[in-house]
């Protein structure tokens, strides 16, 4: 299925949180000089007007990324870790106001060193065209293909270094497994790589096929961060947004948690944040 585009549903919560543990992440791993590939699995279409007609539809940022921009002054306050990803923010604004929201592309190549490399993966071929029409990196490689046989093709990668993020739409139900049995087969072609993978929490719960399948194959070092805005209940809608973190780097977790307690109150006395390891050593 080829129907998912997500500019509907860009800059929303589940956007902040993603994108918040990815820059943290890549903030880490830049403290040490050695060269890293960065792999994007489902890349989409790397920066999204606010004012498009897709994203203008549902408007779904005014949840998300709009709060954190109204209150920035005191979330930078609160979190040093806010703070910097809220400059990053300001630095996509074309107008003086909130009108752009980067995707995970413009998140990895815009702190890409010289020596790293970045390949975006995109299947949708209308994707793929925007993504092809953003202005990246030399050494960002776009690819429109299937990004999780594209991942096990790529490894082992040339650098000492591998990061990579698995972010896909989960419009099939047998997508949850699919994301396992490929992350189990990429950390055995590479076991030091960090691997983030993003998944909706829906009320059917099929996210535990996801987190179920990397545990029982027997991979270990697994962090989870779960945000979640209000109980399952019996609807449809997605009600939390969770991202896993294999071989996490030290003082993630202490990090991301401080953040979201800082955001926390912008959604409510039902919003709730978890952190905790999934699998430990």
């Amino acid at each position: 299925m080829l129907s998912y585009q997500h500019a509907y549903h860009a800059g929303n919560f589940a956007d902040v949180h993603k994108h918040l543990t990815l820059y943290a992440v890549v903030d880490h791993l830049l403290r040490k000089k050695s060269s890293i590939t960065y792999i994007d699995t489902h890349a989409g279409r790397g920066l999204y007007p606010l004012a498009a007609a897709e994203t203008a539809r549902l408007q779904e940022y005014q949840e998300g990324v709009a709060r954190l921009w109204a209150k920035r002054a005191r979330l930078s306050e609160a979190s040093p870790l806010l703070g910097d990803w809220l400059t990053a923010i300001a630095e996509v604004q074309q107008g003086g106001g909130l009108d752009h929201y980067p995707g995970s592309p413009w998140w990895l190549s815009h702190r890409l060193r010289e020596q790293d490399r970045l390949r975006l993966f995109e299947l949708h071929p209308g994707e793929h065209g925007h993504l092809a029409d953003q202005a990246l990196p030399q050494a960002v490689k776009r690819i429109q293909g299937d990004g999780l046989a594209g991942l096990l093709k790529a490894l082992p990668v040339k650098t000492p270094r591998l990061c990579v993020l698995v972010d896909p739409s989960y419009e099939r139900k047998a997508e949850y497994s699919e994301v396992a049995d490929t992350v189990l087969s990429a950390m055995r072609k590479a076991r030091h790589g960090v691997v983030m993978i993003w998944y909706p929490m829906l009320p059917a719960g099929r996210h535990q096929a996801l987190l179920e399948g990397l545990r029982d194959g027997g991979l270990r070092k697994i962090w989870r961060s779960e945000l979640t805005l209000g109980d399952p209940g019996e609807g449809h809608g997605m009600y939390g947004s969770g991202m896993l973190v294999v071989n996490p780097p030290w003082g993630l977790d202490e990090r991301i948690n401080e953040a979201m307690a800082a955001l926390l109150p912008l959604w409510g006395p039902t919003a709730r944040h978890r952190g905790d390891w999934w699998v430990g050593e």
